[in-house]
């Protein structure tokens, strides 16, 4: 099995933020508590091509923490134990920034 996925074209490959089940003081969160949709980018293709043969290349780089819709995006399972989401850059929602 593969260890790394390069993307093609305009295509970006994410690690879904797990949010923390417990407070640093040690009190449960509830699992109905509003959570966004973050991911960490972990890899990114070159970009896609105009109608001139230009390429476009991609806004996000690696380590982008990233909003993304609710649903969409393709699972792919890289290692036994990880796994990632891949989106068209179109569709990733923005970039969070603390």
């Amino acid at each position: 099995m593969a260890k790394r996925l390069l993307p093609s074209l305009n295509r970006v490959l994410v690690e879904k933020l797990v949010q923390p089940k417990k407070t640093a003081g040690g009190i449960l969160l509830p699992e109905t508590s509003k959570q966004l949709n973050a991911a960490k980018v972990v890899a990114v293709g070159p970009g896609e091509r105009d109608r001139e043969g230009k390429l476009i290349p991609i806004a996000l780089k690696e380590g982008d923490t990233v909003l993304l819709p609710e649903y969409g995006g393709t699972e792919v399972k890289l290692a036994a134990d990880k796994e990632y989401l891949l989106f068209r850059e179109h569709d990733i929602l923005g970039t969070l920034v603390d």
